[in-house]
């Protein structure tokens, strides 16, 4: 590998401890991103994507619990981050990209084939539809997809005990995090931790990683039915 993006998918998998083939991998998705007949995300260019979604992704392989995690769900999954990266990083975990948009859900599908990623499902359906993911899940990860109050709310199902939400954040306002923490304990969560990621080349933003932990199973009656955590937030 001798251009830029091949020397930087080289220089983070040596600094996340993975394998040097795991690079290969990685940059067979962003030219897949890159070629994707489909406006998947707004940057595409694999000299910038590699920042913005292949080292962002992979920066919160520094949460120890994802990264021991065997079950691992991405909601809103798009373009396949973080989800797909983290499938290449930790080739013993399930890894389900949960993707309500057709189109996205189909490119998933065939890019985690052309990858030969066997542990991998695309799960075309809401989270909130997703009645057999219910208290199985080690780790739920979410990137650019809603505010905490709604994430915690999608999350506390699927979460076993002890499981955690983690939440991709570029600046979040003490009014959303004031709403997250309230209404992480109505399902059973509590904010753990705010990681401070190491991406800093190319990102425009500040970048933290919210984790939540799940404390016991969430009640009945989450998740309420589709679309009802976005139209009336918990906490809001």
């Amino acid at each position: 590998m001798s251009d830029p993006v091949d020397q930087r998918l080289v220089e983070l998998c040596a600094e996340h401890q993975l394998p040097a083939a795991t690079a290969i991998g990685l940059r067979s998705l962003l030219t897949a991103v890159a070629a994707a007949p489909l406006s998947l995300t707004s940057v595409r260019d694999p000299a910038r994507a590699v920042e913005v979604h292949v080292a962002d992704s992979l920066s919160a392989l520094a949460v120890p619990e994802l990264r021991a995690a065997r079950r691992i769900a991405d909601l809103g999954s798009g373009g396949g981050f973080p989800g797909v990266p983290l499938a290449l990083a930790l080739p013993n975990a399930k890894v389900t990209l949960v993707e309500s948009v057709t189109r996205k859900a189909r490119f998933l599908t065939r890019v985690t084939a052309d990858l030969g990623l066997v542990n991998t499902t695309v799960l075309p359906e809401r989270v909130e539809a997703w009645a057999a993911g219910r208290a199985t899940q080690d780790v739920v990860c979410a990137r650019a997809l809603a505010p905490l109050n709604v994430l915690v709310e999608y999350a506390a199902p699927l979460l076993r005990v002890g499981g955690i939400l983690v939440a991709w954040k570029g600046r979040v306002g003490d009014q959303e995090q004031a709403a997250g923490d309230a209404a992480a304990p109505l399902v059973g969560m509590a904010r753990r931790a705010v990681v401070r990621s190491s991406v800093s080349r190319d990102m425009s933003d500040a970048r933290t990683l919210y984790v939540y932990e799940s404390l016991s199973l969430a009640p009945n009656e989450y998740p309420r039915r589709p679309g009802m955590g976005r139209k009336r937030p918990l906490c809001s």
